[in-house]
Protein backbone atom coordinates (compact mmCIF):
# COMPACT_ATOMS: atom_id res chain seq x y z
CA UNK A 1 0.00 0.00 0.00
CA UNK A 2 1.47 3.64 -0.61
CA UNK A 3 0.79 5.35 2.37
CA UNK A 4 0.82 9.39 3.56
CA UNK A 5 1.99 9.94 6.33
CA UNK A 6 1.52 13.42 8.22
CA UNK A 7 3.72 14.08 11.44
CA UNK A 8 5.84 11.22 10.34
CA UNK A 9 9.19 12.72 11.84
CA UNK A 10 7.92 12.54 15.07
CA UNK A 11 7.99 10.45 18.18
CA UNK A 12 5.23 8.28 17.38
CA UNK A 13 5.38 9.22 14.08
CA UNK A 14 8.91 7.97 13.09
CA UNK A 15 8.32 4.42 14.77
CA UNK A 16 4.78 4.44 12.59
CA UNK A 17 6.81 4.98 9.24
CA UNK A 18 9.33 2.23 10.08
CA UNK A 19 6.52 -0.34 11.08
CA UNK A 20 4.80 0.25 7.49
CA UNK A 21 8.12 0.09 5.60
CA UNK A 22 8.95 -2.85 7.31
CA UNK A 23 5.41 -4.98 6.70
CA UNK A 24 6.28 -3.90 3.12
CA UNK A 25 4.21 -0.86 2.69
CA UNK A 26 5.65 2.30 0.42
CA UNK A 27 5.44 5.37 2.47
CA UNK A 28 5.70 8.81 1.92
CA UNK A 29 5.65 11.60 4.66
CA UNK A 30 4.63 15.68 5.06
CA UNK A 31 7.72 17.08 5.69
CA UNK A 32 7.84 20.79 6.07
CA UNK A 33 12.08 21.38 6.50
CA UNK A 34 15.12 19.82 4.83
CA UNK A 35 15.90 18.37 8.53
CA UNK A 36 12.67 16.63 8.34
CA UNK A 37 12.81 15.34 4.17
CA UNK A 38 16.38 14.40 5.19
CA UNK A 39 14.95 11.93 8.36
CA UNK A 40 12.12 10.15 5.60
CA UNK A 41 15.18 9.67 3.14
CA UNK A 42 17.09 8.00 5.75
CA UNK A 43 14.15 6.26 6.95
CA UNK A 44 13.46 4.73 3.23
CA UNK A 45 10.60 6.92 2.56
CA UNK A 46 9.89 9.38 0.25
CA UNK A 47 8.86 13.37 0.88
CA UNK A 48 6.02 15.18 0.13
CA UNK A 49 6.56 18.60 1.18
CA UNK A 50 3.77 20.77 2.82
CA UNK A 51 2.64 21.71 6.56
CA UNK A 52 -0.86 21.07 8.43
CA UNK A 53 -1.52 24.40 7.81
CA UNK A 54 -0.83 23.93 3.90
CA UNK A 55 -4.23 22.36 2.83
CA UNK A 56 -3.03 21.96 -0.51
CA UNK A 57 -0.35 19.77 0.14
CA UNK A 58 -2.80 17.57 2.54
CA UNK A 59 -5.55 17.62 -0.01
CA UNK A 60 -2.31 16.40 -3.26
CA UNK A 61 -0.71 14.56 -0.76
CA UNK A 62 -3.89 12.03 0.29
CA UNK A 63 -5.14 12.31 -3.26
CA UNK A 64 -2.41 10.21 -4.51
CA UNK A 65 -2.23 7.55 -1.76
CA UNK A 66 -3.82 4.26 -1.00
CA UNK A 67 -4.11 5.09 2.70
CA UNK A 68 -3.46 7.87 5.16
CA UNK A 69 -2.57 8.11 8.76
CA UNK A 70 -2.87 11.64 10.32
CA UNK A 71 -0.19 11.78 12.89
CA UNK A 72 1.03 15.26 12.99
CA UNK A 73 -0.56 17.69 15.52
CA UNK A 74 1.33 21.09 16.53
CA UNK A 75 2.10 21.55 20.33
CA UNK A 76 3.00 24.74 20.23
CA UNK A 77 -0.06 25.52 23.00
CA UNK A 78 0.52 29.22 23.35
CA UNK A 79 -2.34 29.91 20.87
CA UNK A 80 -4.11 26.19 21.83
CA UNK A 81 -7.46 27.34 19.88
CA UNK A 82 -5.89 27.85 16.78
CA UNK A 83 -3.24 24.41 17.74
CA UNK A 84 -6.49 22.25 18.22
CA UNK A 85 -8.52 23.98 14.45
CA UNK A 86 -5.35 23.91 12.53
CA UNK A 87 -5.65 19.56 13.26
CA UNK A 88 -9.43 19.86 12.36
CA UNK A 89 -9.20 21.45 9.17
CA UNK A 90 -6.82 18.93 8.31
CA UNK A 91 -8.62 16.18 8.95
CA UNK A 92 -11.35 17.50 7.17
CA UNK A 93 -9.30 18.46 3.97
CA UNK A 94 -7.34 14.75 4.32
CA UNK A 95 -11.26 12.82 4.21
CA UNK A 96 -12.68 15.31 1.46
CA UNK A 97 -9.45 13.80 -0.55
CA UNK A 98 -10.52 10.33 0.30
CA UNK A 99 -14.49 10.97 0.03
CA UNK A 100 -15.90 7.72 -2.16
CA UNK A 101 -12.78 6.05 -2.54
CA UNK A 102 -13.27 3.28 0.39
CA UNK A 103 -9.30 3.92 1.19
CA UNK A 104 -8.18 3.39 4.68
CA UNK A 105 -7.21 7.34 6.44
CA UNK A 106 -6.13 6.74 9.98
CA UNK A 107 -6.78 10.03 12.68
CA UNK A 108 -5.10 10.64 15.95
CA UNK A 109 -7.04 11.49 19.31
CA UNK A 110 -6.57 11.18 22.71
CA UNK A 111 -7.78 9.10 25.88
CA UNK A 112 -8.75 12.08 27.78
CA UNK A 113 -11.52 13.03 25.37
CA UNK A 114 -13.40 9.95 27.24
CA UNK A 115 -15.10 10.38 30.96
CA UNK A 116 -13.38 10.48 34.00
CA UNK A 117 -13.80 7.98 36.85
CA UNK A 118 -14.98 5.23 35.05
CA UNK A 119 -13.03 2.41 32.68
CA UNK A 120 -13.69 3.85 28.91
CA UNK A 121 -14.52 1.77 26.63
CA UNK A 122 -14.13 2.10 22.89
CA UNK A 123 -17.35 2.42 21.84
CA UNK A 124 -17.83 4.86 24.82
CA UNK A 125 -19.13 8.46 23.79
CA UNK A 126 -17.11 11.58 24.85
CA UNK A 127 -17.19 13.67 27.39
CA UNK A 128 -17.60 17.64 26.77
CA UNK A 129 -16.43 18.04 30.46
CA UNK A 130 -13.37 15.87 29.77
CA UNK A 131 -9.93 17.66 29.66
CA UNK A 132 -9.42 16.40 26.14
CA UNK A 133 -12.61 18.03 25.35
CA UNK A 134 -10.68 20.30 22.88
CA UNK A 135 -9.87 17.35 20.49
CA UNK A 136 -13.50 16.12 20.25
CA UNK A 137 -14.21 18.27 17.12
CA UNK A 138 -11.16 16.11 15.06
CA UNK A 139 -12.73 13.06 16.58
CA UNK A 140 -15.85 13.66 15.23
CA UNK A 141 -15.47 15.26 12.26
CA UNK A 142 -12.66 12.44 11.27
CA UNK A 143 -15.75 9.64 12.02
CA UNK A 144 -18.56 11.42 9.65
CA UNK A 145 -16.40 10.16 6.94
CA UNK A 146 -17.09 6.87 7.63
CA UNK A 147 -20.73 7.59 5.29
CA UNK A 148 -19.04 9.24 2.86
CA UNK A 149 -17.07 6.48 1.29
CA UNK A 150 -13.72 6.60 3.58
CA UNK A 151 -12.61 3.74 5.54
CA UNK A 152 -12.15 5.65 8.70
CA UNK A 153 -10.76 5.09 12.30
CA UNK A 154 -9.88 6.42 15.05
CA UNK A 155 -6.90 5.72 17.10
CA UNK A 156 -6.80 7.59 20.77
CA UNK A 157 -3.65 7.91 22.80
CA UNK A 158 -2.88 7.36 26.03
CA UNK A 159 -1.34 10.09 27.96
CA UNK A 160 2.18 8.16 28.27
CA UNK A 161 3.27 7.17 24.85
CA UNK A 162 6.59 5.77 25.86
CA UNK A 163 9.95 4.29 25.01
CA UNK A 164 13.11 4.17 27.51
CA UNK A 165 14.30 8.12 26.11
CA UNK A 166 10.79 9.45 26.49
CA UNK A 167 7.64 8.89 28.47
CA UNK A 168 4.85 10.88 27.04
CA UNK A 169 3.38 13.60 29.69
CA UNK A 170 5.23 11.13 32.55
CA UNK A 171 8.46 13.45 30.63
CA UNK A 172 6.56 16.58 31.31
CA UNK A 173 6.15 15.50 35.05
CA UNK A 174 9.62 14.78 35.36
CA UNK A 175 10.55 17.77 34.10
CA UNK A 176 8.34 19.44 37.23
CA UNK A 177 9.26 17.72 39.19
CA UNK A 178 13.44 18.58 38.51
CA UNK A 179 12.35 22.36 39.07
CA UNK A 180 10.15 21.65 41.63
CA UNK A 181 12.19 19.25 43.94
CA UNK A 182 9.71 16.79 44.68
CA UNK A 183 7.93 14.34 42.88
CA UNK A 184 4.57 15.23 43.49
CA UNK A 185 0.84 13.42 43.78
CA UNK A 186 -2.86 15.13 44.46
CA UNK A 187 -4.26 13.40 47.70
CA UNK A 188 -3.83 9.92 47.50
CA UNK A 189 -2.28 9.24 43.83
CA UNK A 190 -5.10 6.36 43.53
CA UNK A 191 -6.73 8.23 40.29
CA UNK A 192 -5.41 6.25 37.13
CA UNK A 193 -3.52 7.13 33.99
CA UNK A 194 -3.09 4.11 30.60
CA UNK A 195 0.03 4.42 28.71
CA UNK A 196 1.45 2.39 25.78
CA UNK A 197 4.98 1.57 24.52
CA UNK A 198 5.86 3.48 21.32
CA UNK A 199 6.07 0.93 19.04
CA UNK A 200 2.57 -0.75 20.33
CA UNK A 201 1.09 1.76 18.89
CA UNK A 202 3.06 1.75 15.78
CA UNK A 203 1.68 -1.36 15.24
CA UNK A 204 -1.91 -0.53 16.05
CA UNK A 205 -1.45 2.29 13.72
CA UNK A 206 -0.45 -0.59 10.91
CA UNK A 207 -2.87 -3.01 11.50
CA UNK A 208 -5.66 -0.06 11.75
CA UNK A 209 -4.54 1.13 8.64
CA UNK A 210 -4.61 -2.44 6.86
CA UNK A 211 -7.86 -3.90 8.44
CA UNK A 212 -9.88 -1.19 10.62
CA UNK A 213 -13.93 -1.00 10.38
CA UNK A 214 -15.02 2.37 9.24
CA UNK A 215 -15.95 4.33 11.86
CA UNK A 216 -14.29 2.31 15.00
CA UNK A 217 -12.52 3.82 17.57
CA UNK A 218 -9.37 1.60 18.79
CA UNK A 219 -7.43 2.45 22.41
CA UNK A 220 -3.87 2.62 22.25
CA UNK A 221 -3.40 1.57 25.56
CA UNK A 222 -1.17 -0.95 26.65
CA UNK A 223 -1.34 -0.71 30.31
CA UNK A 224 -4.71 0.50 31.29
CA UNK A 225 -4.56 1.43 34.77
CA UNK A 226 -1.98 3.21 36.48
CA UNK A 227 -2.14 4.86 39.38
CA UNK A 228 -0.75 7.91 39.60
CA UNK A 229 1.03 7.56 42.71
CA UNK A 230 3.28 4.89 41.25
CA UNK A 231 4.17 7.08 38.08
CA UNK A 232 5.31 10.02 40.62
CA UNK A 233 7.44 7.18 42.68
CA UNK A 234 8.87 6.37 39.89
CA UNK A 235 9.88 9.95 38.75
CA UNK A 236 10.91 10.83 42.54
CA UNK A 237 13.34 7.04 42.58
CA UNK A 238 14.88 8.18 38.85
CA UNK A 239 15.49 11.77 39.96
CA UNK A 240 16.45 10.96 43.71
CA UNK A 241 14.04 13.29 44.63
CA UNK A 242 11.18 12.97 47.68
CA UNK A 243 7.88 12.15 46.49
CA UNK A 244 4.89 13.96 48.74
CA UNK A 245 0.86 14.69 48.05
CA UNK A 246 0.08 18.02 47.59
CA UNK A 247 -3.48 19.83 47.87
CA UNK A 248 -5.76 20.07 44.67
CA UNK A 249 -5.49 23.92 45.79
CA UNK A 250 -1.41 23.47 44.78
CA UNK A 251 -1.89 21.87 41.21
CA UNK A 252 -1.99 25.07 39.60
CA UNK A 253 1.07 26.04 41.16
CA UNK A 254 2.50 22.97 40.63
CA UNK A 255 1.77 21.72 37.92
CA UNK A 256 0.88 24.45 35.30
CA UNK A 257 -0.75 23.06 32.57
CA UNK A 258 -1.01 19.62 33.91
CA UNK A 259 -2.81 20.42 36.30
CA UNK A 260 -5.77 19.16 35.53
CA UNK A 261 -4.42 16.02 33.82
CA UNK A 262 -2.40 15.12 37.41
CA UNK A 263 -6.38 14.73 38.68
CA UNK A 264 -7.69 13.00 36.08
CA UNK A 265 -8.84 9.47 36.48
CA UNK A 266 -8.90 7.90 32.99
CA UNK A 267 -8.69 3.44 33.32
CA UNK A 268 -9.09 2.68 29.97
CA UNK A 269 -9.79 -1.01 28.23
CA UNK A 270 -8.08 -1.90 25.26
CA UNK A 271 -10.58 -5.36 25.02
CA UNK A 272 -12.30 -4.24 21.92
CA UNK A 273 -9.06 -3.08 20.05
CA UNK A 274 -7.39 -6.45 20.53
CA UNK A 275 -10.63 -8.35 19.24
CA UNK A 276 -11.28 -6.50 16.36
CA UNK A 277 -7.64 -6.35 15.17
CA UNK A 278 -5.78 -9.04 16.92
CA UNK A 279 -3.51 -6.55 18.03
CA UNK A 280 -1.70 -7.42 21.56
CA UNK A 281 0.21 -5.19 23.33
CA UNK A 282 3.95 -6.32 24.23
CA UNK A 283 6.32 -3.47 24.86
CA UNK A 284 8.21 -2.97 28.37
CA UNK A 285 5.65 -1.32 30.71
CA UNK A 286 5.79 2.88 31.85
CA UNK A 287 7.38 2.45 35.20
CA UNK A 288 10.01 0.21 33.28
CA UNK A 289 10.89 3.04 31.20
CA UNK A 290 10.85 5.57 33.64
CA UNK A 291 12.87 3.79 36.14
CA UNK A 292 15.68 3.31 33.61
CA UNK A 293 18.87 5.77 34.50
Amino acid sequence: MHVFVTGATGFIGSAVVKELIDAGHQVVGLARSDKAAEALLAAGAEVHRGSLEDLDSLRSGASTADGVIHLGFNNDFSNSTNVFEIDLYAIKTLGEALKGSNKPLVTTSVITVLKSGCIGAEEDGTDPNSVGAPRIASEEAALSFADQGVRVSVVRLAPCVHDENRQGFATALTYIAHEKGISAYVGDGLNRWPAIHRLDAAKLFRMALESATAGSCLHAVGEESIPFIDIAEAIGSRLNLPVKSISKEDIDKHFGWLAQFAITDNPTSNALTQKWLGWKPEGPTLIADLERK
